[in-house]
């Protein structure tokens, strides 16, 4: 993802503690524009109209991103050597997380809904 959307996605999984946070922080911008009215001549002026703030009240993300909870450097010379080490990292921990906290599956499929079916005519 890129832009307001990456920042605010990676806060709101934070704040909902919905799973790590595995990389660098995010770039810290989250105000938007808009409004941005064309000048006679095609071009247009922008300029920040927007910014976001927590349940707290106070100013967040903007200019200090979101933080991981686990830091990883993506150096170009692992890239380069065919590795992620960002994404081999948020593997390792799915995997730890997984198996301190096994998923407890059904093993067998429930009967078909019966709600909407015609009965057969005779019955």
């Amino acid at each position: 993802m890129a832009g307001f959307a990456d920042d605010l996605m990676h806060y709101m999984l934070h704040y909902r503690k919905i799973g790590l946070l595995v990389g660098k922080r995010t770039w810290g911008g989250l105000v938007h524009t808009a409004d941005t009215p064309p000048f006679v001549d095609g071009g247009s002026a922008i300029a920040p109209r927007g910014g976001f703030f927590a349940r707290d009240g106070k100013w967040a993300v903007e200019n200090e991103g979101v933080a991981p909870d686990i830091d990883v450097e993506n150096w170009p010379k692992n890239v380069v050597d065919g590795h992620d080490p960002q994404l081999e990292r948020a593997v390792a921990e799915a995997m730890r997380m997984l198996k301190e906290h096994p998923v407890d599956r059904a093993s067998k499929e429930p009967a078909p809904p019966t709600w909407g079916v015609r009965p057969k005519r005779g019955q």
